[in-house]
């Protein structure tokens, strides 16, 4: 690791900003979580302006962000929820690459939009791998700084840039693949494995209905309230893996959208999945938002994904 001096400072750890990257994949057997990133997109996003690999770690903010001091000169993108940052009291443009200057602190302010920042640092942060990711999961204390959330007084350090990192500065995301976050979002589902566990209206239930993200919601799961989704016969089954974006439904009939921090296995039946190309939609959601879920076919999520993966890689090339 670089140890040569440090990179970033911790003033005020923020109300949840923790290390993550793209997740700790291949371990789920294990009973070890997959974590990394809520948003991808706007983490990878932020890595790719400033010269990052996909898989870099960045630092996810929630709600409230930090206060960090750079004891470097040093390339930075704020992507993701607008949560105000400043740097030394002046606005920072998000979804862009920007230097800030060594001495400098990095502040966040008011919730705009949005509920997760992703801030990523030219050479990604550097902290060990563990099981091959640096992404942290608090309950089990794994990865990231020490397997919990930022605190003041920690110390940050950096990777090597890229050498052609400096070019980047000034890089934005184009304006037609910004993402549109709102308190109220529409989600495409793809049927779920457990369907026969269900009435053939409870489907058509989840799709007319609005449903509330509640507060017993966080990086594991948003537990959600609305009407009722009904299940037929027996619960009992073997409890199998599961996925982000799988809607799990317990016996009140309440669904569960598993997130980032999801348990490893699960014995709620599974509804329906959200398709992957709406999961950092759902990443942006808080206490109090609502979802709306629409039909979609397996062929169209995979049409959708492909398409938006293209104009990613169109727009910001990926850096290996």
């Amino acid at each position: 690791m670089n140890r040569q001096s440090p990179c970033i400072i911790v003033v005020k750890g923020g109300w949840l900003t923790t290390v993550q990257d793209l997740g700790r994949y291949g371990y789920q057997q294990y009973g070890v979580a997959v974590a990394g990133v809520m948003d991808r997109f706007a983490a990878t996003v932020a890595n790719r302006l400033v010269g990052n690999p996909d898989q870099a770690a960045v630092l996810e903010l929630t709600l409230k962000g930090p206060e960090l001091q750079f004891e470097q000169n040093t390339i930075i993108a704020v992507t993701g929820a607008d949560l105000s940052p400043t740097i030394n009291g002046n606005s920072v443009s998000l979804w862009e690459s920007i230097l800030i200057p060594h001495g400098s602190r990095l502040s966040f302010g008011k919730q705009h939009t949005g509920s997760r920042a992703y801030l990523a640092i030219a050479g990604g942060i550097d902290v060990p791998l563990v099981l091959g990711s640096r992404s942290t999961h608090c309950v089990s204390e794994t990865g990231g700084l020490g397997g919990r959330l930022l605190q003041q007084g920690d110390i940050l350090y950096g990777g090597k840039p890229v050498k052609f990192a400096d070019s980047l500065i000034g890089k934005r995301l184009p304006e037609q693949l910004l993402p549109c976050y709102g308190r109220s979002v529409t989600l495409r589902i793809i049927p779920g494995p457990q369907q026969d566990f269900f009435l053939k209206n409870s489907l058509a239930t989840l799709t007319e209905a609005t449903y509330t993200v509640t507060p017993q919601s966080d990086r594991m799961g948003y537990r959600l309230t609305g009407p009722k989704v009904a299940h037929k016969g027996s619960l009992r089954f073997i409890s199998d893996c599961t996925t982000m974006g799988a809607l799990q439904v317990p016996p009140d009939g309440q669904p569960i959208l598993l997130m980032a921090d999801r348990q490893t296995t699960g014995g709620y039946p599974k509804i329906a999945v959200v398709i992957s190309v709406d999961l950092p939609l759902a990443a942006q959601l808080a206490p109090g938002y609502t979802i709306s879920f629409t039909p979609c076919t397996v062929a169209q999520a995979q049409t959708a994904l492909r398409q938006h993966r293209a104009q990613l890689d169109a727009a910001l090339p990926q850096h290996q």
